[in-house]
């Protein structure tokens, strides 16, 4: 298997294990149940159990945290491992080379997110949704003016889309406007734009023939 077909394979990965792991950990929740409306992301991977939040109390009480954080700290690892290993199949251009930097920063989010708990170390765990949701959403922006990267220029509207997506989720989110969501449902429509761009980009990456001509 080529290199970047490795690269491509850690970014398939990284989305359905995020994904299990929000469901599967969320089930654990007993008193009081988790729910994607009411709860943030981050309420999975507190290490105590109590009220928390002083903007939108909320009692969170997490038994399976230490998957939850795992999970985030392996998700940002594969995203960071396939924005290295499929750096020659997506090309040499500014706007290239600065959608996987940012993809990169977003990657280091969750894994930041997922060593400093939101009750364990707030500023850090802030910092880790900025990087997510900010730069990772604009990531998928810069990577909709790449024209000539051989696989991120044939993708332009599905990116410019999901970025849209994403960046109105988190705009949405911070302004604590849920559309009927819920404040938590907003938050996941922050951040699942990038995992779900990030398996387009490795199918194509995959479907590309030879190494890809350079951009």
């Amino acid at each position: 298997m080529r290199i970047p077909h490795l690269g491509a394979c850690s970014w398939l990965l990284a989305a359905p294990l995020f994904l299990a792991a929000n469901l599967v950990t969320g089930l654990a929740w007993r008193h009081p149940s988790f729910s994607w409306a009411t709860n943030n992301i981050s309420d999975l991977g507190n290490v105590t159990c109590g009220r928390w939040d002083t903007t939108r109390p909320r009692e969170v009480c997490s038994p399976w945290h230490v998957g939850m954080n795992s999970a985030m700290i392996t998700t940002g690892l594969l995203l960071a491992l396939g924005v290295l290993l499929t750096w020659s199949a997506l090309g040499r251009g500014a706007a290239t080379t600065a959608a996987r930097l940012l993809t990169l920063a977003g990657g280091g989010g969750y894994v930041l997110a997922g060593a400093y708990p939101a009750d364990v170390d707030e500023n850090h765990h802030f910092l880790a949704a900025l990087l997510i949701f900010v730069l990772g959403n604009v990531g998928m922006v810069v990577a909709a003016l790449a024209r000539r990267s051989p696989v991120l220029g044939s993708m332009r509207g599905s990116s410019l889309a999901l970025a849209l997506t994403g960046l109105a989720g988190t705009a949405l989110f911070w302004a604590q406007v849920d559309l009927g969501l819920g404040v938590g449902g907003m938050e996941r429509v922050a951040v699942f734009p990038l995992l779900a761009w990030v398996v387009l980009v490795a199918v194509r990456v995959l479907g590309e023939p030879g190494r890809g001509r350079p951009a």
